[in-house]
C-alpha cells in the first residue's frame, strides 16, 4: 500500500528504521484514497490485474490486501482467494467491502506466514514489499506457499522515483546504488501517520528475488489508465498529452523455480 510523493519535500530521510506504519490510525482515510487516486485506481491496480490475466478458478494469496480492492477485483474474475495484512483496522474495512465469508487474516510478511507448503496458485504483493528492509525471509516465506511453478506479483515504489526527487531538491549524490531508509509524515481522513519505507536499487530487488528461488519472467513499467488524464487534468497539465506512462511504481511478475 503506498501513495505517490508529490514533490520532493514531501520526503523525509531519517536514520531511525523503526518509524511506524500505523495503518490502523490512517486506515478509513486510506482506504478512501485508494479506491479512487490516480496513481492507485488508474494506474497500479489495472496494472495488476493485467499481469495477473485470467485468474478463473486460481487459489491466490493477495499478501498486505489492505481493505481489500484487489482481493474484491481477483475475486470477481473468479479467483479463490484469502487476505492477510498486518493491520487489524484495514481488515475490517475489507470485511465490510468484502463479506463475512471472505478469508481475511492477520499475518505480517516479516513472519512465518499461517499457511502449509505449496497453498497458493499466484501471490499477490502490491505495495508491500517496499516496507521491510530485509525482504529475503518474506520472499522464501512467499516461495514456500506457492506451488511450484506458481507466480509472484509485485508492485513496489519505482526505484529512481526517489533518486530523481532528491535530484530536483539539490543533492549533489542521490544514493541510488544504497538501501536506504525513508520516511513520509502521511496526513489522511484528519489522522496523521509517519510511513517507513526502504528504498533499493533494481539490482538489489533481483538479486532478492533470484537468491528466493524465483525466476524472473516480467518487469514492467505499464501506462496509465487512458480515461485517467479526462479525469485528473491537473495532475497531467504538465504531463506531454502523447505520453501514456509516468514514473510511479514498478512491477515484476517472478515463476517459482
Amino acid at each position: 500500500m503506498a501513495r505517490m510523493p508529490t514533490t520532493p519535500e514531501d520526503q523525509i530521510e531519517t536514520a531511525n528504521p523503526g518509524a511506524l506504519n500505523d495503518y490502523d490510525t490512517i486506515a478509513e482515510g486510506y482506504s478512501t484514497e485508494n479506491a479512487n487516486s490516480l496513481v492507485n485506481a488508474y494506474y497500479e491496480r489495472p496494472a495488476m490485474l493485467e499481469l495477473a490475466g485470467d485468474v478463473a478458478g486460481r487459489r491466490i494469496l493477495d499478501a498486505g490486501c489492505g481493505s481489500g480492492p484487489l482481493f474484491a477485483e481477483l475475486r470477481d474474475r473468479g479467483a479463490v482467494v484469502t487476505g492477510i495484512d498486518a493491520s487489524a483496522g484495514m481488515l475490517e474495512l475489507a470485511r465490510k467491502r468484502l463479506g463475512p465469508d471472505a478469508d481475511l487474516r492477520v499475518a505480517d510478511l516479516a513472519a512465518p506466514l499461517p499457511f502449509p507448503d505449496d497453498t497458493f496458485d499466484d501471490v499477490t504483493a502490491s505495495l508491500v514489499l517496499h516496507y521491510l528492509k530485509d525482504w529475503g525471509p518474506a520472499l522464501a516465506e512467499l516461495r514456500r506457499v506457492l506451488k511450484p511453478g506458481g507466480r509472484l506479483l509485485v508492485s513496489v515504489d519505482h526505484p529512481f522515483v526517489f533518486t530523481l526527487f532528491a535530484a530536483m531538491a539539490g543533492e549533489k549524490r542521490p544514493k541510488y546504488f544504497e538501501v536506504r531508509n525513508r520516511v513520509e509524515e502521511w496526513t489522511m481522513g484528519g489522522q496523521n501517520a509517519r510511513m517507513s519505507f526502504w528504498d533499493r536499487p533494481l539490482h538489489a530487488m533481483t538479486e532478492a528475488f533470484t537468491a528466493a528461488g524465483f525466476r524472473i519472467s516480467v518487469i514492467s513499467e505499464p501506462p496509465f489508465v487512458p480515461e485517467a488524464r479526462e479525469l485528473f487534468p491537473e495532475e497531467f497539465r504538465e504531463i506531454d498529452p502523447s505520453r501514456t506512462r509516468f514514473l510511479s511504481f514498478l512491477f515484476f511478475v517472478l515463476e517459482a523455480g
